[in-house]
C-alpha cells in the first residue's frame, strides 16, 4: 500500500470523525431545545429542534438533515413524548420536510439568495405536510373523525403550523452563519468561499428574521392566547 493511499485513508478517517461529531452536536442541540423552548398550544407542540436539523442539513446535504431527523423523532418518542409511534412519525415527516427542503436549495446555491429561497421553501413545504399528516394521523391517535380535523385547520392547525415553520426559519438564519463560523474557527469545518459572507444584504436580513421573530411570537400570544402554555420536562 502506497504512502498517498494511507495519507487518504487517515484524512478520510479524520473527516468522517468530524462530521459525525458535528451531526451528533446538531442533534444534541436540537434535543436540548425539547427541554429549554418547548411549548403546548392545544394538542400540539410548538418547539426549535428543526433549527438544528436544518443546521446540519446546510453543512451536509439534504441526507444529513434526513437522518438527523429521524435520530430526533426517534429520542424524542422514547423519552419525552406521549404519542408514541404516531407522534414520532408526525414530528419526522414535519422535520425532515422542512430541513430537507430548505438543505436541497441551499445544496445547489449556497449563498444569502439560497438560503432565504430554501427556508421560505421550507415553511410552506412543512405547513402543507403537516395539514396533510394532520389529516392522516390525528383521527388514528386522537380518536376523532376527519370532519373534526378539518374543522381545526383555520383556527388551529394552519396557522399553528405556519407559525412554527417561520419561528424555525427565521432562527437558523439567524444562528446558522455563526455557529458555522465558529465550528471553522476551530477547524472541524473546512472554509470555502461558496459559503455566503456576512455583507449588507446579509444584515438586512438578520434585521428582517429578527423582526420575523418577534411578529411571530406577537401573533403566537393573541391567536391562541388561553390556549398556550410552556411545558416543564
Amino acid at each position: 500500500m502506497s504512502t498517498k493511499t494511507i495519507e487518504s485513508k487517515v484524512t478520510t478517517k479524520k473527516t468522517d470523525v468530524k462530521k459525525i461529531t458535528i451531526l451528533a452536536m446538531f442533534a444534541a442541540l436540537g434535543y436540548i431545545c425539547l427541554f429549554v423552548f418547548r411549548f403546548k398550544v392545544s394538542f400540539l407542540t410548538l418547539e426549535f429542534k428543526d433549527v438544528f436539523i436544518t443546521m446540519a442539513g446546510f453543512v451536509f446535504g439534504p441526507v444529513a438533515a434526513l437522518g438527523v431527523a429521524l435520530a430526533e423523532s426517534l429520542l424524542e418518542m422514547v423519552t419525552l413524548s406521549d404519542t408514541g409511534f404516531w407522534g414520532a412519525l408526525m414530528n419526522f415527516a414535519g422535520s425532515a420536510t422542512f430541513a430537507v427542503t430548505a438543505a436541497v436549495i441551499y445544496k445547489y446555491n449556497k449563498s444569502f439568495k439560497g438560503a432565504v429561497i430554501g427556508l421560505t421553501a421550507a415553511v410552506f413545504s412543512m405547513t402543507a405536510v403537516m395539514l396533510l399528516m394532520n389529516l392522516l394521523i390525528t383521527p388514528i391517535y386522537a380518536h376523532t373523525d376527519v370532519k373534526t380535523v378539518i374543522g381545526m385547520i383555520i383556527p388551529l392547525l394552519l396557522p399553528f403550523n405556519l407559525i412554527k415553520s417561520v419561528l424555525n426559519a427565521a432562527i437558523a438564519f439567524i444562528l446558522y452563519k455563526p455557529i458555522s463560523q465558529a465550528l471553522k474557527s476551530i477547524h472541524l469545518l473546512p472554509k470555502k468561499d461558496d459559503d455566503f459572507k456576512v455583507g449588507k444584504k446579509s444584515v438586512i436580513g438578520l434585521v428582517i428574521a429578527s423582526c420575523i421573530i418577534i411578529i411571530s411570537i406577537a401573533v403566537v400570544l393573541m391567536v391562541f392566547k388561553g390556549n398556550f402554555e410552556i411545558i416543564r420536562s
